[in-house]
């Protein structure tokens, strides 16, 4: 496939791909009280660090990879059975930006709307879903 025939499916999952890289660079960023040692080894004491954002952001990412096979599986179908576009393409868009409003939302503690930006990234997987199906 060239990038002309890349669908807006495999686009989106290029940049989530992106997002995941950040959040995993954010967290790992903001857990320094663990200390060097701590971080480089093998962690088998299970520490947290003392930072409350650092923790936050640690469970906004658990939080991303519970929903990310199911995103990458539905934007992979879409784009391989050749039902790209439409309801599935603005699904992974809406996914794609409520994952991103939702790591701010996460870090600075803001309860009920970032519960209402994890749904409509649900509602983008549903969406995608329905492509597939119909």
């Amino acid at each position: 496939m060239n990038a002309a025939a890349a669908t807006t499916e495999i686009i989106v999952l290029g940049w989530s791909v992106a997002l995941l890289l950040l959040q995993i660079v954010l967290q790992a960023g903001t857990s320094g009280d663990l200390g060097n040692a701590y971080l480089a080894g093998p962690r088998d004491d299970q520490r947290e660090s003392a930072n409350v954002v650092s923790r936050r952001l640690k469970r906004a990412l658990h939080n991303l990879l519970e929903t990310y096979p199911a995103f990458v599986a539905l934007a992979l179908t879409l784009a391989i059975t050749g039902k790209a576009g439409g309801l599935g393409a603005t699904g992974a868009w809406l996914y794609l930006a409520a994952r991103v409003i939702y790591v701010p939302l996460y870090a600075f503690g803001v309860p009920v709307v970032r519960t209402l930006v994890w749904l409509a990234s649900v509602v983008g997987l549903v969406m995608m879903l329905i492509r597939l199906a119909f």
